[in-house]
Formats: C-alpha cells, sequence, structure tokens
C-alpha cells in the first residue's frame, strides 16, 4: 500500500478520535443535539420535509434506524410529521423552529470550535483544506450512491 494512502488511514483514524474535543453534538447538560439528529436535520434542512423513504434513499439507512431516529427527534420537538406538501401518500419530517435553532447554534458552536484549531492556519491553507475535503467526501458519496446537495 501506498505510504501517503497509509497516512490518510492514520490520520483519519484519529481525526475520528479527536472529533468529540471539537464536535458540540455530543449530549451534554446543554441539551445539544445528538449526532443523528443534526445529521437527520442538516439534510432537512437542505432538501425541506422529507419522508422516511427519502431518508432512507439519503443516507442509506434502513426504515427501522429511522424510524428510531426520528422519534427521538420528535420527542425532542425538533421535527414534526406533516402531510406530504406534495399531496403524496407519505407523511414528512419537517424541521420545527426548535429544531432549526438547535441546528443552528450547534452549527455555531462547531464552527467556532474548527476555527480555534485553525487559528495558526493562513486563509489559503483553510480553503485549500476545505476544497480536498469537500474531494474527498464527495467521492465517499459517490462510491456509496448517496450524494449530499452542496451550496
Amino acid at each position: 500500500m501506498d505510504k501517503p494512502v497509509r497516512l490518510i488511514e492514520f490520520e483519519t483514524m484519529l481525526l475520528g478520535r479527536y472529533s468529540h474535543l471539537i464536535n458540540p453534538h455530543v449530549r451534554r447538560s446543554g441539551g445539544r443535539l445528538d449526532r443523528s439528529a443534526y445529521l437527520l436535520l442538516s439534510r432537512i434542512q437542505m432538501d425541506g420535509p422529507m419522508s422516511i423513504g427519502q431518508l432512507s434513499d439519503a443516507f442509506g439507512l434502513d426504515a427501522s434506524t429511522l424510524n428510531r431516529q426520528t422519534a427521538a427527534m420528535l420527542r425532542a420537538e425538533v421535527v414534526e410529521r406533516i402531510p406530504d406538501p406534495d399531496g403524496g401518500i407519505a407523511r414528512k419530517f419537517r424541521i420545527t423552529a426548535e429544531g432549526e435553532h438547535s441546528l443552528d447554534s450547534d452549527r455555531a458552536e462547531y464552527i467556532a470550535a474548527l476555527e480555534k484549531v485553525m487559528t495558526d492556519w493562513s486563509s489559503e491553507e483553510v480553503a485549500t483544506f476545505a476544497a480536498f475535503l469537500q474531494r474527498f467526501n464527495s467521492d465517499i458519496e459517490r462510491l456509496e450512491g448517496h450524494p449530499w446537495p452542496r451550496t
């Protein structure tokens, strides 16, 4: 195996290890969103109301997993179930005002934590890293068949 690929494996393993240090999405006394809620709400915020089937297609997860996750989100009142605005049979999940607030708040904290980590980076280094990270994620999504919308 190519040495740079081994280095990428090692560094992505460490990134997973360190994510708790900069990732505010671990439920603490502050009532922050858990990881699954953060991801689902992010997608619903981007795409608008989504059914279990649409979430399954978007994430590659089975309906039982999504039913558990969305049930927890309903209890936390960060989403609500609504009739399909397009007249379809399946009910959809729409982000609530509380969900928007929680997601925006968590995202702001996450961005602030990333900025703290990269405080000594030049704007060019940050932009280069962002471009490579986007390419890396886009290639994973292409292989999985579950691309994320990008603005």
